[in-house]
């Protein structure tokens, strides 16, 4: 790494020479200064951290440039054959109003018929408060008794909030991840609709409790899946580091949140415990507890391999980067699985790169190695060239199974708003808050998977209804 054209590799490479000429120091002062040069490395190491080659997001880059758009020869706006969505006029408009032709400008000396109109259609949205009052008639007879007839089910309270107000709360509250307080004032100077704090919790707590069945279904749809994917992020619940757990595919999705990242939160969340099949993750070592087989995300590789390629100037990093990248090409040409004699090929090409890597990053000596201390420390590099080799059917069965994706993004996705919501509200106060979180946001998750839009999904849960897809199971 060069920091204001100062080569801090080999600053530190000859200062370690230095110390080892030095005969007088003390092992005491040789130890501290060892450490501290080891301290430098790692923090010269994290400057040079982007989110092109390490898992930070691109928000956190220095000096973060966006890339200029190349100029072409395309019109702006939609290209010929693009299925945009353009306003249309509709047939049932809501009000008509006819515009006539004034007499007083037209010729005086000639008749005129009505051959028919042109029509212009202004659409436009009327946010107002719709009140209902349902009067239940009253009987009696002779005796004096009197018969009340049914209210219809759910109106229960001389006043109440209809499932409309509960729909858009819920939305923007948990899909939008508006705070409390802006959708109190929404309603209020939207529609005069007085809706405190407590009333958004208690919309939320409804949903929450009516979706408990969803939670159930959905986590039995996962288990019997052929892919999986899996992911984990922390989140701040009343102030301390939390985790929020992931496990979805292209149809569902289930978060769960939880005090702990590994093994524990994974049996609790009882989706991976009876898995089955193959679960793609970033080679987080707990997750090898579970599926009968695995898929790590290229994506990762890629970043690391570019930090390798940045930072220790490993050649056959690149080289590797270049591979994969042709392998995905190669895949996504084929229809998302290559030949037999392909993937041979592309395996051959793959393990003669790593016994070049060998060369350039070998294992660390062990020839002075004391019995009892343990494994000896890798390299970052080194660590991600053993991976390569060890686990070589779990980076490229991508190319061998149509169902399986180059990288983990779909789980890096559905956990995106995810830290949009921390970033918003800084934390969650309560456990309580999460796991409502959690299980909304699986429901509407997936019910856009499935082509449902929240609004629609919300409504149906309000109703007392469940989704289409769901009643095809």
């Amino acid at each position: 790494m060069t920091i204001n054209k100062i080569s801090v590799e080999e600053v530190i490479e000859r200062v370690k020479g230095q110390i080892a000429s030095e005969k007088d120091l003390s092992p005491a002062i040789k130890a501290s200064l060892e450490l501290l040069l080891l301290i430098v490395t790692l923090l010269a190491n994290r400057l040079g951290l982007n989110s092109k080659n390490s898992s930070k997001p691109p928000s956190a880059d220095p000096n973060r440039e966006k890339k200029s758009r190349a100029s072409g020869n395309r019109k702006p706006g939609g290209q010929p054959g693009h299925q945009g969505s353009t306003l249309k006029q509709v047939d049932d408009p809501d009000e008509v109003k006819v515009i006539e032709v004034s007499r007083t400008e037209l010729p005086q000396d000639r008749s005129f018929r009505e051959v028919g109109y042109e029509r212009r259609q202004v659409i436009d949205i009327d946010i107002s408060r719709v009140v209902t009052e349902w009067r239940a008639q009253v009987l009696e007879d002779q005796d004096g008794k009197r018969y009340v007839a049914p209210f219809p089910e759910g109106v229960t309270r001389p006043v109440q909030y209809g499932i409309g107000v509960k729909v858009n709360s819920v939305y923007m509250s948990q899909y939008q991840l508006i705070p409390y307080s802006r959708i109190e004032e929404h309603f209020w100077e939207q529609m005069e609709i007085p809706v405190g704090n407590g009333s958004i919790f208690n919309f939320n707590k409804e949903a929450y409790e009516r979706l408990e069945y969803f939670e159930q279904w959905v986590k039995k749809q996962l288990a019997a899946s052929p892919v999986i994917h899996a992911d984990e992020t922390g989140i701040n619940i009343g102030g301390k580091l939390n985790w929020l757990h992931n496990a979805s595919n292209d149809k569902f999705t289930c978060f769960h949140p939880h005090a702990k990242r590994g093994s524990e939160a994974m049996e609790e969340m009882r989706i991976l415990p009876v898995y089955s099949g193959i679960l793609c993750h970033d080679h987080w070592k707990p997750y090898y507890k579970y599926g009968t087989s695995h898929a790590l995300c290229n994506a990762h590789h890629l970043r690391e391999l570019e930090r390798a390629v940045e930072q220790d100037k490993q050649e056959w990093a690149g080289k590797m980067s270049d591979l994969l990248k042709e392998i995905n090409r190669a895949t996504q040409e084929a229809g998302g699985k290559v030949m037999a004699s392909d993937s041979e090929h592309y395996r051959k090409r793959y393990r003669a790169l790593l016994e070049e890597a060998e060369k350039e990053c070998p294992a660390p000596d062990t020839t002075n190695r004391k019995k009892g201390r343990g494994r000896i420390a890798r390299s970052r590099s080194r660590n991600l060239l053993e991976r390569f080799r060890n686990f070589e059917d779990d980076v490229l069965r991508f190319m061998d199974n149509e169902q399986v994706p180059f990288s983990n993004n779909q789980a890096e996705n559905d956990l995106r708003m995810t830290k949009v919501q921390q970033k918003i509200s800084g934390c969650f106060r309560s456990f309580e808050g999460a796991g409502m979180f959690c299980r909304i946001r699986s429901y509407i998750s997936t019910c856009r998977k499935q082509n449902v839009s929240a609004t629609q999904g919300l409504r149906l849960l309000f109703e007392g209804k469940w989704p289409q897809f769901m009643a095809t199971d």
